[in-house]
């Protein structure tokens, strides 16, 4: 309190004593406040700066600020899913009635459906490539059905433009004989997953969304995608870079 009440002694001895009047002395005591409350909320933030490791000037205090509030925003992630570009048609292949995945993805599933087959493991695909528009429809009416926020939704879906699915790269899994598990957390209980677990990676399929990830996304065992290209790699770069760093 000692450098508040210099300030005031300067302020005061700034001013004739023939002008310090009642409203003088009501402009010194306005004056005074004034300080005081600077002072407050000047040390307010420098206490928050410290507990929270913001040092340096202004502007290095407001970078750490932004990194700290949007760490990783330059990747374009929208409520933790990533941006994903839409598959060209050229690219796709109707796997089966309303269901299109791309070409290279296609052809690596019926090679680890065959060889699941083999083990007495029925594969069956549930979903596979979705438009944008069509992920628009799925999030936004969805959530209102549900009366969800934005942030609520994403959890279990993602965003339009921020889906695997609109890469063609994507698919959905389920038990053939347990549609009990289609879409559910329970289908890690089945033997179709517990053989996917073992095996996918044989055939550059990994699971996007495992407990706990990165994303802050609700665990998925059935959502898996195809990373067996170099395009497929470069469209989940981004991912897996950042699943690295968290690790």
């Amino acid at each position: 309190m000692a450098g508040e009440e210099v300030a005031f002694k300067t302020v005061r001895d700034d001013i004739p004593v023939a002008r310090r009047s009642i409203s003088s002395r009501r402009s010194g005591i306005f004056i005074y406040f004034s300080i005081s409350f600077f002072v407050l909320v000047t040390g307010t933030l420098f206490w928050l700066g410290r507990t929270n490791g913001w040092t340096g000037s202004g502007i290095e205090r407001e970078e750490q600020l932004n990194s700290k509030i949007g760490q990783f925003s330059e990747d374009g992630r929208l409520l933790g899913h990533f941006p994903y570009s839409e598959a060209s048609e050229e690219s796709l292949v109707l796997f089966s009635p309303g269901l299109k995945m791309h070409s290279e993805t296609a052809k690596a599933y019926k090679e680890m459906r065959s060889a699941a087959a083999q083990e007495g493991i029925s594969l069956i695909l549930l979903s596979a490539y979705r438009s944008h528009q069509l992920q628009k429809e799925i999030f936004f009416e969805i959530k209102s059905q549900r009366n969800q926020t934005a942030l609520e939704r994403s959890k279990v879906s993602a965003p339009p433009g921020h889906s695997e699915h609109s890469t063609g790269y994507a698919i959905d899994i389920g038990d053939a004989n347990r549609p009990d598990t289609d879409f559910e957390e329970s289908f890690e209980n089945t033997p179709a997953f517990r053989w996917l677990k073992r095996n996918a990676s044989r055939y550059h399929f990994t699971l996007s969304f495992p407990p706990d990830n990165h994303q802050g996304v609700t665990y998925e065992p059935w959502h898996w995608r195809f990373e067996g290209t170099a395009d497929a790699l470069r469209e989940f770069e981004k991912a897996n870079k950042h699943s690295r760093m968290r690790q």
